[in-house]
């Protein structure tokens, strides 16, 4: 089964934020969020349609896993996926 691209980029990040418990951090983007995220991004990207209601499901999805990380790559991803999935930037 071929793993999409994005999942194995946010699972990459997971496993090197979860491996460093030397210093606490703030909580990190719930797992559901940032995988509807990207798996949206990627269907997008695949050239699928998403119906409105899958595009606003992952928008809010993105944005709460984009709001919810205090990491640089997990936002910057998200962010990414955010563009695919709505067509716009994320607005803090």
């Amino acid at each position: 089964m071929k793993v999409p691209m994005r999942a194995r980029a946010f699972a990459a990040i997971v496993l090197f934020a979860s491996a460093s418990t030397a210093h606490p951090r703030p909580a990190l983007a719930s797992a559901a969020d940032g995988e509807l995220c990207l798996a949206a991004a990627e269907k997008v990207d695949d050239g699928q349609t998403l119906s409105p209601e899958e595009i606003e499901e992952a928008r809010h999805a993105c944005g709460r896993a984009i709001t919810a990380t205090a990491s640089i790559f997990q936002k910057y991803q998200f962010e990414e996926a955010y563009f695919a999935v709505t067509g716009s930037r994320y607005k803090y």
